[in-house]
């Protein structure tokens, strides 16, 4: 398995180590919940060095990223800005999912997806080839995120920093990202790794707590934000995803990688939607939902630690109604059918 630059101190601090994606990735340090409301009451430090780090080079950066991606880059085009899309193949399938960076005059960067890196890799360098860019896969990145009310505090003693949503700035080589995986207030640390390394240590240090993937995943999916692979794959198109708003169809001469398929699928007949649950017990992903004239089936589903309840998400008929029905250990349960941000729905 791959390792991070920081696997020695998550094995020495008491992280349970799983295959995550062909990485050893700590997934919890003693308690998944702990961690969790961490995060949402205070500031934890995420280890996500896993994912992939593309910078790109030459004077056409724009007109690939235009091409590449369905939202469209002229939006960040202003000042340094984060920007959220999804990668497409030619027939509107989702390869991945990514944030695309704005570090200023005219140069770009991306962050994708670690299962996905070797295939963006070729996806990017395939594309680029028109448009004369080059593409620099930084595999020994660092990426550190801190996430959680507090964190801008403890940012704010190492670095002066004051960004608005999806704003970014850069120190002596650190790009620092006003983005995060969590609905928290929260910041993501781009850097190389020996710089990284004096970063993790000196909040460590402060008392934050790290965090695994297991906490990662439910405050996510508290936040409604979709995981590739399970809320969305190959399989699917953004419009049954709840991307649709990524779609930038406001320049009718902007030729992006799936646009004419997505033509024909704006009125597809699947949504991706949340629901949540009193009864007790977790539907997992793969278990089918069924409502009068329709049917689903779940993508994501955990116990909730902020609502002590059982949420998730699917993609069911767009005709569902409020509530709907599933089989958990052979007994009917009744779901709420809601938005997919239950942070928002919820509290």
């Amino acid at each position: 398995m791959k390792k991070t630059y920081l696997n020695e101190f998550h094995a020495n601090n008491g992280g349970q180590m799983v295959d995550f994606a062909g990485w050893e990735m700590p997934v919890n340090y003693g308690s998944q919940i702990s961690e969790h409301k961490e995060v949402r009451e205070n500031v934890g430090i995420f280890d996500v060095s896993h994912m992939a780090v593309f910078d790109f080079a030459g004077s056409r950066q724009v007109e690939f990223l235009e091409h590449l991606l369905p939202n469209d880059v002229n939006k960040i085009l202003g000042s340094t800005r984060a920007l959220y899309s999804p990668l497409l193949n030619d027939k509107g399938m989702i390869l991945d999912d990514l944030i695309v960076y704005h570090l200023g005059d005219e140069n770009f960067r991306i962050i994708s997806n670690c299962g996905t890196r070797e295939q963006n890799n070729a996806w990017f360098k395939k594309v680029a080839l028109n448009f004369d860019v080059a593409v620099d896969f930084k595999e020994e990145a660092s990426i550190i995120a801190l996430q959680g009310p507090k964190a801008k505090h403890y940012l704010g003693e190492m670095f002066d920093v004051d960004l608005e949503p999806f704003h970014i700035q850069t120190h002596d080589g650190v790009m620092i990202a006003r983005t995060g995986y969590t609905g928290e207030v929260g910041f993501e640390i781009i850097c190389n790794a020996a710089r990284g390394l004096e970063l993790w240590d000196y909040f460590i240090d402060k008392g934050i707590k790290p965090v695994g993937l297991a906490a990662r995943d439910t405050l996510r999916l508290e936040a409604g934000f979709n995981l590739y692979g399970s809320d969305m794959t190959i399989e699917n198109h953004p419009y049954e995803s709840n991307l649709g708003w990524t779609i930038d169809m406001s320049n009718d001469v902007r030729d992006f990688i799936g646009k004419s398929a997505l033509l024909d699928l704006q009125s597809d007949s699947k949504k991706l939607v949340g629901f949540h649950t009193d009864a007790r017990g977790v539907l997992r992903a793969g278990t089918e939902i069924y409502f009068d004239g329709g049917t689903g089936i779940v993508t994501s589903g955990t116990w909730s630690p902020t609502f002590g309840k059982n949420i998730g998400l699917c993609r069911v008929d767009s005709n569902y109604p409020d509530t709907g029905n599933a089989k958990l250990r052979d007994k009917e349960i009744n779901l709420h059918f809601c938005e997919t941000n239950f942070l928002k729905y919820l509290k």
